[in-house]
């Protein structure tokens, strides 16, 4: 076939390169020309420079479909994760710690050479549709003829339900509730990373806000302050002393923003807005739509590309299997209605329990716990962690977790909370930085 892909991030480079593997010939089409030597910050993809890491689904889709990628990808400093003997025994359970960046130029750099995959560089205006089927693209102008079309174009990209109008029925939303900023660091040379409770760095929940920080390829690493959106003097730490400040209150962010330990890479990086989001496909035959076109979540827990791989080796292993690649899209809709919709409903349920806990609420016993609280009372009762572990892997939808959820609900009876991190509360922290002079004009 002739295969035209719509975006060539992630989910649509992985995906050409496996069916151009498979003897399609495939054309990436994107507006962003890729990689120059003064930079690269991909237009339209707000998380491209934010904190990133990438779970074990990643690293296994690329070693199976596409090795030559995953090579470029270690060659370029991506660090598998050391996650105790179990995990370490079998590479493809492993996640690995790199940029987003990284990850993007190693998938370019492996498609310059991949037979059967060109990439070019465009606008998609518009599909062409003919006898209720699509026959390709209009690039910049110009028709391009295909005999399947993938919709890879991202969260906000939407090219079928341009064409065709979205599946509003079979649509699933919410705001997440959170905002965050972020900076980026590098180690300086001999300098050991900062104080790590987790195998990608530090999750560390605080009294109306959380902070993350990610570990990355060659010493680079970033630091993420998570906020309430509806938390308007949260909102200072969007400006450089206001960041500063904070980072310098918060002692586990202070040990990893010591200057003599590491400098920093980056402005303060705002994240955009926010919202979980689920998209049935179109239906139209030709049309197959994949990755954050179809399930876009909060970026704190790392989803997204391995959602977007779970797709793609779905997607191919109905493909594989003899499914018509034309009228695919009604089977691999229905897979995605069991295996992605819902980690989107679990996003909506996880955000809007954490922003009521920040805003002072106790956790509600009243309701069925939630699965990152379920997850969260493992110290309390190791009887929960073989539930949890697939889980928190992404191996096990969260359904995994109702038979622990009763223990969970025992745990929180009888009073116990997930620990707070050491830190200033949140009240403490808006009067820290509101005394910065850049912060109170920008507030």
């Amino acid at each position: 076939m002739q295969v035209l892909v719509v975006g060539s991030g992630p989910a649509g480079l992985i995906l050409g390169a496996a069916l151009a593997g498979r003897g399609h010939h495939v054309t990436s089409v994107d507006r962003d020309p890729g990689p120059s030597a003064d930079g690269w910050r991909r237009r339209g993809v707000m998380q491209f420079a934010h904190a990133h890491n990438f779970r074990p689904q990643v690293g296994k889709l690329l070693t199976h479909e596409w090795p030559a990628a995953y090579g470029a990808w270690l060659g370029l400093g991506a660090i598998p994760i050391d996650a105790g003997p179990a995990v370490a025994a079998d590479p493809a359970m492993r996640g690995l710690l790199s940029r987003r960046e990284t990850l993007e130029r190693a998938l370019r750099q492996a498609a310059e050479s991949h037979p059967g995959l060109v990439l070019c560089t465009g606008h998609v205006d518009a599909l062409v549709l003919e006898g209720g089927r699509v026959r390709g693209a209009v690039v910049d102008g110009t028709t391009v003829d295909a005999d399947l079309v993938v919709d890879a174009s991202g969260r906000a990209g939407r090219v079928g339900s341009r064409a065709h109008g979205e599946r509003v029925a079979d649509k699933l939303e919410g705001e997440c509730g959170l905002a965050y900023v972020n900076r980026t660091y590098r180690l300086r040379e001999g300098s050991s990373p900062g104080p790590m409770n987790t195998p990608l760095g530090f999750i560390g929940e605080f009294s109306g806000y959380q902070c993350l920080v990610f570990l990355h390829e060659r010493r680079h690493f970033s630091v993420v302050l998570i906020r309430p959106t509806a938390d308007p003097e949260l909102k200072l730490l969007h400006s450089h002393s206001a960041y500063e400040a904070a980072c310098a209150a918060i002692p586990v962010l202070a040990e990893w923003t010591d200057p003599a330990r590491a400098f920093a890479t980056s402005a303060v990086l705002v994240g955009g807005a926010l919202r979980n989001v689920y998209r049935s496909q179109t239906l139209l035959p030709g049309l197959i739509t994949v990755g954050d076109a179809v399930a876009t979540t909060t970026p704190t827990r790392g989803r997204g590309v391995a959602m977007a791989c779970l797709q793609i080796e779905a997607l191919l292993r109905l493909l594989d299997e003899g499914t018509d690649p034309i009228t695919a899209a009604g089977p691999f809709d229905a897979w995605c209605e069991q295996s992605i919709k819902p980690w989107v409903a679990d996003h909506i349920a996880i955000d809007g329990g954490m922003v009521r806990r920040w805003q002072g609420e106790d956790i509600d016993l009243d309701s069925p716990l939630t699965s990152d609280l379920i997850a969260d009372a493992v110290p309390a009762d190791p009887r929960i962690a073989p539930y949890a572990a697939d889980y928190l892997m992404m191996t096990g939808l969260p359904a995994t977790l109702e038979p622990a959820e009763p223990l969970a609900r025992a745990v929180y009876e009888r009073g116990w909370r997930p620990p707070l991190a050491d830190g200033p509360r949140r009240d403490e922290l808006v009067e820290i930085i509101r005394r910065q002079p850049a912060a109170v004009a920008r507030g």
